[in-house]
C-alpha cells in the first residue's frame, strides 16, 4: 500500500505488531519442563512436551462451533471409550461440571447433593449457585474418605415438603485428592438413585488414575452414572481441555448451555490433537506414576513424618511436626537448592513429568532438617500428631 492512505493504514496497525517469541524461547521452554518435573502443587502444571507440540501443530483446521474434524473424531471416541452416546470437548473441567449441572437441573427449587470436598462445590466459585439457582447439600463422610449410601440417605431431600429444595442430582467425585471411590458403593448409590429419578453426575478429573489402578475399563467405571466430566490437563498432560459425556440430547443441551456459557471455541484442532497424543502416549505413563508416589510414601515414613493421607494413586497428604519442622519452613529449604522444588503444603502431588531426582532432593530436605531439629534438642512427641490436616487440606486445592 502506498500514499496517504497506506500511510494512514500503517499508522493503525503499527501499533499493534507483536512478537512474544523470546530469541530464548526454546531454551525457556527447557527451562520450564525442568521447573515443571520439581514441582509437587499439583499435576495441572504439567506442560506440552515437544513431540506432543509436534503432533498437534498437525491438526485439523475448523471452527469448533461450526465443524472441526479433529474435535469431532475426539468427542466420538470419548464417547466410545466412556460408554456413553455422545460427549462435548469444553475448555476446562469446571466448565464441565458446570455444564452438567445446569443440564440436568430443569426446574427449581432442588438440590445438589456432594462430599463435602467436592471440587464442584468447594473450588468452583459457587458456580452450582451461579449458574443453576441449585442448593448444594456437601457431606461429610462418616468413613472420611468417601460418601456411602448410608451417608447420602441421610442428607438427600426426597419428600416435596416445601421447606426443602428436592435432591435432583448426587455428584460424586473419583479419584477425590487422590482417593479411589470403591466402585461397590458407587453402584448402591446409583441404584438408589435411579429408583427415584435422580440424576448422577461424576467428576473424574482424574478418574484415569482409578482405571490404572484398578485394571478397570473406563466404561465400566462410568456405567452408573448419567453424565462424566473427564480432565485432560489433569494426570494426562494435555495443555487444555476436559469432556462432557452423557446421552444425545443430554450433550445436545450442554452443547446450548456451552455457548451460553462463551465456552464455544474456534479452531481446537490444536488442542483435540494433543488430547488424542496424551491418551496415546502419556495415559499408560500413570502406572508408573503411583509407583513413584509410593515411593514418595515410604521416604518419608522412614523418616519420622506422619502420613495423613496414604498414597492410593498420585497423591500423599503428610505432616511433619513429628520431625520437628512445619511446611513453610520445608517450602523456604526446597526453594534454596540450586535447582528449587516448589511445595504445595500439606498435598504432594506426583504427575507424568514428576523426576525421580526431585523426589530424592525433597526426601534429603526433610532428611538434613530432621537431623538439625534433633541436633538442638527436637523430641518426637508421644502418640500420634493431628495437625488436622482432613478439615484443611481440601480447601483452595485444584
Amino acid at each position: 500500500m502506498t500514499g496517504d492512505l497506506g500511510k494512514a493504514w500503517d499508522r493503525v496497525t503499527d501499533p499493534a505488531k507483536l512478537d512474544i517469541i523470546a530469541t530464548t524461547q526454546a531454551k525457556d521452554n527447557e527451562r520450564c519442563r525442568l521447573e515443571v518435573s520439581r514441582s509437587f502443587i499439583s499435576d495441572t502444571l504439567t506442560v506440552p512436551s515437544k513431540e506432543m507440540c509436534d503432533y498437534a501443530v498437525q491438526a485439523s483446521l475448523g471452527d469448533d462451533v461450526y465443524h472441526e474434524p479433529n474435535t469431532a473424531a475426539l468427542e466420538a471416541h470419548m464417547a466410545r471409550l466412556f460408554g456413553k452416546e455422545a460427549a462435548l470437548f469444553v475448555p476446562s473441567g469446571t466448565m464441565s461440571n458446570q455444564l452438567a449441572m445446569r443440564t440436568h437441573l430443569k426446574q427449581p427449587p432442588y438440590s445438589v447433593l456432594c462430599d463435602h470436598r467436592a471440587h464442584v462445590y468447594a473450588c468452583e466459585a459457587g458456580g452450582v449457585a451461579f449458574h443453576s439457582g441449585a442448593q448444594v447439600i456437601p457431606v461429610i463422610p462418616s468413613n472420611r474418605h468417601h460418601l456411602t449410601l448410608d451417608d447420602i440417605q441421610k442428607f438427600i431431600v426426597l419428600d416435596e415438603d416445601i421447606h426443602f429444595a428436592l435432591t435432583q442430582v448426587i455428584e460424586l467425585e473419583n479419584t477425590l485428592h487422590g482417593s479411589i471411590f470403591p466402585q461397590d458403593e458407587i453402584i448402591r448409590i446409583s441404584e438408589f438413585a435411579r429408583k427415584r429419578g435422580i440424576k448422577m453426575h461424576l467428576d473424574g478429573a482424574r478418574i484415569w488414575h482409578v482405571a490404572v489402578e484398578t485394571g478397570t475399563p473406563l466404561d465400566v467405571l462410568c456405567e452408573p452414572f448419567d453424565s462424566i466430566s473427564a480432565c485432560f490437563s489433569k494426570g494426562l498432560g494435555a495443555p487444555v481441555g476436559s469432556c462432557l459425556m452423557g446421552s444425545k440430547e443430554f450433550i445436545a443441551r450442554a452443547r446450548w448451555f456451552r455457548k451460553t456459557f462463551g465456552g464455544g471455541m474456534r479452531q481446537t484442532g490444536f488442542f483435540a490433537a494433543s488430547v488424542a497424543y496424551a491418551l496415546t502416549h502419556n495415559f499408560p505413563k500413570l502406572a508408573a506414576v503411583h509407583q513413584l508416589t509410593r515411593r514418595l510414601e515410604r521416604g518419608l515414613l522412614e523418616l519420622g513424618v506422619e502420613i495423613t493421607g496414604s498414597v492410593e494413586t498420585c497423591m500423599v497428604f503428610y505432616n511433619p511436626s513429628p520431625i520437628g519442622t512445619n511446611y513453610t519452613e520445608i517450602a523456604e529449604r526446597a526453594e534454596q537448592l540450586p535447582s528449587p522444588l516448589l511445595l504445595g503444603g500439606s498435598r504432594l502431588v506426583v504427575h507424568i513429568q514428576t523426576s525421580e531426582q526431585a523426589i530424592d532432593d525433597f526426601l534429603n530436605v526433610l532428611r538434613s532438617l530432621a537431623e538439625e531439629k534433633k541436633a538442638a534438642g527436637f523430641v518426637r512427641p508421644a502418640g500420634k500428631v493431628d495437625d488436622g490436616s482432613y478439615k484443611d487440606i481440601y480447601v483452595r486445592r485444584k
